[in-house]
């Protein structure tokens, strides 16, 4: 079955709306939300659209399928962030393409990514990824472990990273008063970090994707991963 042509630029503008809409329902300025179009497995021709109808942060989460892009897209009017679960072998590739990780989730990637940023003379966006529900299936630092985990990391004096904030993938199968709570949490453990860690540590939620990002919305995201709902639902592999 063929898969249909989606109309990238009708779908940002829906999106865009929506989340001006949440925003403006919980009192929030629709400006203060991020808008990071997921652009994993969508081809170069997509992304291009994307950018033609006004998109210029994209959201990449395997090293090799990125890189492909990047080199045919190095414009610094685009930015990149890299969202999926990162290997340290493949850390070296974020310094220098991509100016936020979204998923830092060890002192040990920290270090190394720290490392080879300070090679080539950058300094790479992190947001501390959590694991607010306790999902097996997910990465994260448990929320109960996280104000070690930044003492340590403060500790460690790494200045090729800029901690921002936390990021969280809400369960697949919860309900919206599930993912609610989760996006509550998350923002509650934002909150005690700022208070503890300093605010400009923890300015950042990433939080929210297309089945969800109204939600995460409401409850103080400041920036939304959103893939299907602009570049179509993904081909099923095989």
């Amino acid at each position: 079955m063929t898969r249909p042509i989606p109309d990238i630029q009708a779908n940002l503008q829906i999106v865009r709306e929506r989340i001006r809409q949440a925003a403006m329902a919980s009192g929030r300025n629709p400006d203060e939300i991020r808008l990071i179009a997921v652009s994993k497995t969508v081809s170069s021709a997509d992304i291009i659209r994307a950018i033609d109808a006004g998109q210029h942060i994209f959201g990449e989460s395997t090293v090799q399928d990125a890189m492909t892009k990047l080199t045919l897209m190095k414009d610094p009017a685009n930015e990149w962030h890299f969202i999926g679960h990162l290997q340290t072998n493949k850390v070296k590739h974020i310094p220098g393409n991509f100016a936020w990780l979204h998923t830092l989730d060890s002192l040990k990637l920290a270090r190394k990514l720290s490392s080879h940023a300070e090679d080539r003379g950058v300094v790479v966006n992190v947001l501390v990824q959590i694991n607010i529900a306790a999902d097996p299936d997910k990465f994260g630092i448990q929320p109960d472990s996280l104000f070690t985990f930044m003492d340590e990391l403060l500790q460690a004096g790494l200045n090729g990273i800029r901690p921002r904030g936390l990021m969280t993938i809400g369960r697949r199968e919860g309900s919206v008063a599930d993912c609610h709570r989760a996006f509550s949490q998350l923002r509650e453990l934002r909150n005690a970090c700022a208070m503890r860690f300093g605010d400009s540590l923890f300015r950042e939620l990433s939080m929210g994707m297309s089945g969800d990002f109204e939600v995460a919305v409401a409850e103080g995201s400041t920036m939304v991963r959103v893939g299907s709902a602009i570049f179509g639902e993904r081909p099923v592999r095989l």
